[in-house]
């Protein structure tokens, strides 16, 4: 055990060292320390257990040094040495956790029974570590069997109340709230879709353990089994609403997080994040994390920044569904088209004979496109616009016309939904655009205009550059450049007064862009434009 003692008398120092050895002979490692400064020192490089401190010290004091150790070494034993029996510094050494005090001269009994106590907090908190880590050890093997069954009892709609409630138990969940997180991998990420999912899954099985550690770290939730390319985390939280402002961390966090990840794996990754809910409708939450996964082109896509998809029947090919509906929503006319046509087919193998039921699905899944139509605005909806479905649909009597119908009426709203996307693309782009020019001359971060928007800053970053081909830094400074450039050429402003309506606040830092950008000076400017 080791025991460092802290005065500025080496006399002092001396006695403590010969009572100490002549009650516990060599069962302490004692080192010495003559002011604050060396005892934080040697609290790093001796780590004691046990630390007598003297308070009256030149320097930094007994109190400081406490303080600062204590930061870095909780469990570190302070005993404090006075020459009062009640000093100033006493509120401040109870809130440090002193746990004895010693009047000087130290009474050699005194001393030896306030190490006895001592040594034994020591002894207790190690054993107690030492129980913890056997626990953790078992633990390490067992939760994560654990989070697994959570996690695949939900996917499978199988945790009804009882069974979500006693997995939440046992794994010490006491939150109201959760929210889901799927996170894809693949060897490439091209305009928001991953390539050879399957071969890079296979290759994220050597990287299980790290994979699981690194997700546990950064969103400390309930990770799931590697399913194929994919994983799902669920993440417990104490609130519903979450603000503008959590979102934006939990998105960076994230998407740091899958850097990381990229960097030690070298393979790609795709997160998405569904909406905060209550734990029995965690099934929701994954499904809108899942349908933003596939939906989203970023790297990282929150559901409240994309449409997701919509809740189906249990048991039904929703993969087959799901898959026709993401193309809808994404608008792809030509994948639609692929995937109507293969779901039909399915119908068909199903249910050989064109029935009302393949009637009734057909109407359903053309009434739901058109409904995700009408929602985003891509279309005026009109009272008595579908008034011939019905006739057209028995009217088929074979799969062949009811699958032109099928698939022309399926095409036909994603291509008004890409339509409205773009449109959007282009209004949320031109709004933050006005913003900026109105507000270039001040403080104007992509933090700041996305939140005026009430976007995600790296949706609209994505955006931005989709729409722009530039980032959005550098639309911003051209912006300001090229009113700098009017001002020197049309008015006799200084170069501070430009400087600061440009949205510099340091004319260094002007100048040093200005001449990035335009290859001189302001003031080289100025006078080439005079000269002209």
């Amino acid at each position: 055990m080791r025991i460092l003692i802290c005065d500025d008398e080496g006399i002092v120092q001396q006695a403590i060292r010969f009572m100490i050895q002549k009650s516990f002979g060599d069962e302490f490692e004692i080192e010495s320390a003559k002011n604050g400064r060396m005892a934080i020192e040697l609290a790093e490089s001796f780590r004691p257990d046990i630390i007598l401190m003297d308070i009256q010290m030149p320097g930094i004091n007994g109190i400081e040094a406490m303080e600062e150790i204590k930061r870095e070494h909780k469990n570190i034993i302070f005993i404090v040495l006075t020459a009062y029996d009640k000093f100033e510094y006493s509120q401040k050494a109870i809130d440090i956790g002193v746990m004895s005090y010693l009047t000087k001269p130290i009474n050699k009994d005194v001393l030896t029974d306030t190490l006895r106590k001592a040594m034994k907090l020591v002894n207790d908190r190690r054993e107690k570590v030492s129980k913890d880590l056997k626990v953790k050890e078992k633990l390490e093997v067992v939760v994560p069997m654990i989070e697994s069954g959570f996690v695949y009892s939900v996917l499978l709609g199988e945790s009804n109340d009882t069974s979500n409630l006693t997995y939440r138990e046992l794994l010490g969940i006491n939150t109201e709230y959760v929210y889901a997180i799927v996170i894809e991998c693949g060897e490439e990420l091209r305009k928001g879709e991953l390539t050879n999912t399957v071969g890079a899954g296979i290759r994220l099985q050597k990287h299980s353990m790290i994979f699981r550690e690194m997700l546990k770290e950064t969103m400390n939730g309930i990770v799931g089994s590697l399913m194929g390319n994919k994983v799902i985390v669920l993440v417990p939280c104490r609130e519903k609403e979450e603000s503008y402002n959590e979102r934006e961390v939990k998105i960076e966090n994230i998407r740091s997080m899958l850097r990381k990840m990229e960097q030690q794996m070298e393979m790609k990754f795709k997160a998405g994040i569904g909406s905060v809910v209550s734990w029995e409708e965690v099934s929701k939450s994954y499904r809108e994390a899942l349908d933003t996964a596939r939906q989203g082109v970023g790297k990282v896509n929150h559901a409240k920044d994309l449409p997701v998809s919509c809740v189906y029947e249990e048991g039904y090919p929703y993969d087959m569904e799901s898959g026709l509906f993401d193309a809808v929503h994404a608008g792809d006319a030509e994948l639609t088209e692929k995937r109507s046509t293969e779901f039909v087919m399915w119908m068909e193998k199903q249910f050989p004979e064109v029935t009302n039921n393949v009637r009734l699905k057909v109407m359903e899944f053309v009434l739901l496109a058109e409904k995700s139509v009408y929602e985003q605005g891509a279309m005026t909806y009109h009272f008595d616009v579908r008034a011939n479905y019905l006739d057209q649909l028995m009217s088929f009597q074979t799969y062949e016309g009811l699958e032109r119908w099928f698939v022309h009426k399926m095409t036909e709203a994603a291509g008004h939904i890409s339509m409205k996307q773009q449109e959007k693309t282009v209004n949320v782009v031109e709004k933050a655009k006005v913003y900026i020019a109105e507000h270039f001359s001040g403080e104007i971060s992509l933090e700041e205009t996305a939140k005026e928007l009430g976007i995600s800053s790296y949706y609209l970053s994505k955006l931005f550059k989709e729409s722009e081909n530039v980032n959005y830094i550098d639309y911003v400074n051209n912006l300001r450049i090229e009113y700098a450039k009017k001002q020197l050429m049309e008015t006799e402003k200084s170069i501070k007064e430009i400087c600061m309506e440009s949205g510099y606040g340091d004319p260094n830092y002007f100048s040093r862009i200005f001449k990035k950008w335009t290859g001189v000076t302001p003031t080289e400017y100025r006078e080439e434009g005079r000269y002209e």
